[in-house]
């Protein structure tokens, strides 16, 4: 249940509260009783009947309100952990781990690739000739674990396009830039892996390969400045 459900339903439970007591109970004994054919005002009728009822429905529609509050709260950590991304800080399933581990991976020895012939800097070219060989075994490596533990791994994506023409002249800078924002993310990814992920071996692939992530952030963020 979302929290438009929810928020709709107190609305009308509230409403029930609110609304003329006339119009849900009737009198009760202890109200006041008309004598010698006098007619006794309605308001009158309504104190007796809010000292005699209400008391009793508001607990009741609080429980209730409290009740929808939590199962809408529940199934809004089940709904923002549905793509398997995690909070922050924590460690998805193994098996988004592995997707996603295995994507970013793929995505940065592609780009690298693409690069090398683009990039200006001696020193990019070297960082990318690096992101290549050691995105490709930590891959191979992930991809051996998966396939030991009959964990599915995510289809290659079709290769892109070939660059071409030249480079515009803040390539260098724009890629680096790329860069630096994927590995601050599959540091993190790695970290709360080898912290708290399900598989024993599982944490300690992400361990072993999280200082090599971690080298190629701080070359990357060095080059920026």
């Amino acid at each position: 249940m979302n929290r438009n459900a929810v928020n709709f339903i107190s609305l009308g439970l509230l409403a029930v509260v609110a609304a003329p007591v006339w119009a849900v109970s009737v009198p009760n004994a202890g109200g006041p009783q008309p004598q010698n054919g006098e007619t006794v005002p309605a308001a009158q009728y309504v104190a007796a009947d809010v000292r005699a009822g209400s008391a009793s429905l508001v607990p009741l529609m609080a429980a209730e309100l409290m009740a929808l509050e939590m199962e809408a709260n529940h199934a809004a950590v089940v709904d923002s952990g549905a793509d398997g991304g995690g909070a922050a800080g924590q460690p998805v399933d193994d098996i988004s781990f592995v997707r996603k581990a295995t994507e970013s991976g793929r995505k940065e020895i592609n780009s690298a690739r693409e690069a090398l012939p683009q990039l200006k800097q001696p020193e990019l070219k070297r960082i990318a000739e690096m992101l290549v060989n050691d995105h490709s075994g930590a891959n191979d490596r992930l991809s051996k674990l998966a396939e030991a533990k009959q964990w599915p791994l995510p289809a290659p994506a079709a290769p892109g396009a070939p660059p071409s023409g030249t480079a515009s002249s803040d390539f260098d800078a724009k890629w680096t830039a790329e860069m630096i924002a994927g590995h601050e993310r599959s540091v993190a990814l790695y970290r709360a892996q080898a912290k708290g992920g399900e598989d024993k071996e599982l944490r300690k692939y992400a361990s072993d390969t999280l200082p090599t992530i971690e080298r190629h952030l701080a070359e990357l963020r060095r080059l920026q400045k």
